[in-house]
């Protein structure tokens, strides 16, 4: 089995591309079929939310634009058979609907599918992963679980604290995703998630997406940026602890070529020092945040190509190529 191949010709979902500047040629040169974008920034209000997302809605209507927005999982389907990009739009923050539970309707009805229940911190819902206090789901936020549940919203827990997490787990009764989030067992990062977690997350029925955003794989070597080698030890942790039909993967990249002028990676004081610290000894330019090897979206078929090296199954790597994504989320939202 070549690796290139398999690739090609498998569904290649990202879970996680946290910008794109709008344009699918990369991605489909690259043959990634389907992506969750953040499609506002973290810590977007409701008129910051809403103005970013209609800005996505007219790019992705625009005829010839290469985008299928997804509202169903037979969506992303239609898209690749069609040589288009499916859309599925997504955030990292729940802050934009505040203290109303009624915007979860309204911006459902406007396409989102994805929501990260907190980024790094707190909101109206529950604590981020950097909080030092750890709380939990506040009642609003056991609403919320509810009300996404009922209405068909994929939860993320990837930034969200543990004690927040393990009681949306609770309080869910579909399956909650780790769309971009590795094993803190291999790395230990605030943003990285123990075994206990990663277990009760596939136990819900979902799926943990192993990220290779660079700090969250690298082992403190100063002397080494880490590469591929280092990001395969915690997707085959997380399938020993989670299963092979719960992983998927969720890159963190950007995706466009218009970076300039992207919001989304402007530094603030609130970074945390994981990144701080790696960035100060890599560099702070795109390429250098990711694996040695594996810097974009170009760069993914290495990844399958190891897997076959190591003997992973076709059906296991095109289950983590999109196929256990894709089956997860027709769960959530239908279709």
């Amino acid at each position: 089995m070549n690796g290139r191949a398999l690739h090609e010709s498998a569904l290649v979902f990202d879970g996680l591309v946290h910008y794109c500047d709008g344009r699918t040629e990369d991605l489909r040169a690259a043959h990634v079929d389907a992506i969750n974008t953040t499609v506002c920034h973290f810590e977007a209000d409701f008129p910051d939310a809403c103005a970013q997302i209609s800005a996505w809605i007219e790019i992705a209507s625009k005829p010839g634009s290469g985008w299928r927005l997804v509202e169903r999982a037979s969506d992303i389907d239609a898209a690749k058979a069609a040589g288009e990009t499916a859309l599925v739009m997504g955030w990292q923050n729940c802050r934009p609907i505040a203290d109303r539970l009624d915007r979860l309707w309204f911006f459902h009805r406007l396409g989102l599918r994805i929501m990260q229940l907190t980024y790094n911190y707190r909101n109206f819902l529950g604590d981020g992963c950097l909080e030092p206090e750890g709380a939990g789901l506040t009642t609003l936020g056991r609403d919320a679980v509810k009300l996404m549940t009922e209405i068909g919203i994929a939860i993320d827990l990837s930034h969200v604290g543990y004690r927040t997490s393990m009681d949306a787990i609770r309080v869910s009764t579909k399956p909650v995703l780790l769309t971009h989030a590795n094993a803190s067992a291999i790395t230990d990062l605030e943003r990285n998630k123990p075994d206990d977690l990663i277990r009760a997350v596939a136990d819900s029925g979902g799926v943990i997406g192993a990220s290779i955003y660079g700090p969250m794989c690298w082992n403190g070597d100063e002397s080494r940026r880490p590469d591929i080698s280092d990001y395969i030890r915690h997707l085959e942790h997380i399938v020993e602890v989670a299963g092979p039909e719960h992983v998927s993967f969720g890159t963190d990249l950007t995706s466009g070529r218009d970076l300039a002028r992207i919001a989304f990676l402007r530094e603030t004081p609130r970074r945390w020092e994981g990144i701080n610290r790696f960035n100060r000894l890599f560099g702070e330019d795109i390429p250098s945040r990711y694996l040695n090897g594996c810097t974009s979206h170009a760069d993914l078929w290495r990844v399958t190509e190891a897997l076959v090296e190591r003997g992973w199954s076709e059906e296991h790597i095109r289950g983590y190529l999109g196929e256990n994504l894709r089956r997860v989320l027709a769960e959530i939202w239908g279709g």
